[in-house]
């Protein structure tokens, strides 16, 4: 992922009117296939395995619980401003997105079917919103992880562009957070969230006098959505509905996609540089005023359209002293 990476996009597509307009619900409070529906050019979605066809979990009613039809993930092809993607949508409502043998089968198929499309037209958009590996399969989840990362680095050797989607209400956690650090490129809102390990996780093994977790603004400053984008976790700033995801989704896939030995050495450099300008703060407070931020306290209510002046900034500040 790239510090300079573009910050808004195309001009978003003519707003659809009505209540229920997909492209204006919120991202965060939207079901997955509502994403999908904002998201996606009207009536161009077409899902591959759906629910109709009881792609269940074999473990879940071990444990009691009911399965879903669609095991929580939604996979298929649909159009963005014309171009044909593959889009894959984790459900959060349902286990909390966790990722289980069937819902990772399904994405590992998809990342395999991208290197088949056209060199000029490989493009995955993954919506993201899941805790991590579903706890109730185990190591069935934790091989699904890793066979969802070795598939999306084949597919991005093979020049697929695979974008990351973040806003939901589990946000991208554990194994998750694992495989959005592999994609091209994120877009992340105000709303999402990214880590390894959950505040509570976090919290339980280190101490609340080390992270507490019932402290919402600290962990919203430290795993959220301005967070990423200012120390350059993530490529794009997505205000919370579809429209916004839209434009940026339509940006980044205008830009160039490598992957290679230089980019992958540029990226190392990068990240070490990163752990030694801020690698000692204790707080985002530090972190931000470290970057550049004059008033670091009012990033968290800082509007959107703000937020977005003042990345761009830090950017050409950072460009300039190069």
């Amino acid at each position: 992922m790239n510090e300079a990476a573009p910050q808004g996009g195309e001009p978003a597509a003519p707003r659809r009117t009505g209540a229920r307009d997909p492209q204006l619900s919120s991202w965060f409070e939207s079901t997955a296939r509502q994403r999908l529906a904002g998201l996606l050019d009207g009536g161009s979605f077409s899902e591959i395995l759906g629910p109709e066809q009881r792609e269940l979990s074999p473990h879940l009613r071990q444990f009691g619980l009911p399965p879903a039809f669609d095991d929580g993930m939604i996979v298929g092809r649909g159009r963005l401003a014309g171009r044909t993607v593959l889009v894959a949508a984790q459900e959060g409502r349902f286990l909390g997105g966790a990722v289980g043998e069937v819902h990772g089968a399904k994405l590992v198929g998809l990342l395999r079917a991208v290197r088949s499309m056209a060199a000029d037209a490989r493009a995955l958009l993954i919506l993201f919103d899941t805790g991590g590996v579903r706890l109730q399969e185990a190591n069935a989840g934790e091989v699904a992880i890793a066979e969802i990362m070795h598939a999306m680095l084949q597919a991005r050797a093979a020049g697929a562009t695979i974008l990351g989607l973040i806003g939901g209400r589990a946000g991208c956690f554990g194994g998750g957070g694992l495989i959005a650090a592999c994609c091209s490129g994120l877009i992340v809102s105000e709303q999402g969230r990214i880590g390894v390990t959950g505040p509570e996780v976090i919290e339980s093994n280190q101490g609340v006098e080390e992270f507490d977790a019932a402290d919402r603004a600290l962990v919203w400053r430290t795993v959220g959505g301005k967070h990423r984008r200012l120390i350059g976790g993530a490529d794009a700033f997505a205000e919370d509905h579809a429209e916004s995801f839209r434009s940026a989704a339509i940006a980044l896939l205008e830009r160039p996609c490598r992957f290679d030995l230089e980019v992958t050495v540029a990226e190392h450099a990068r990240l070490r540089e990163r752990l030694a300008r801020l690698g000692d703060a204790d707080d985002a407070w530090a972190i931000w005023a470290r970057l550049g931020v004059a008033d670091p306290t009012r990033v968290p209510d800082m509007p959107a359209p703000e937020f977005l002046e003042l990345v761009a900034r830090l950017q050409d500040e950072r460009r300039d002293a190069r």
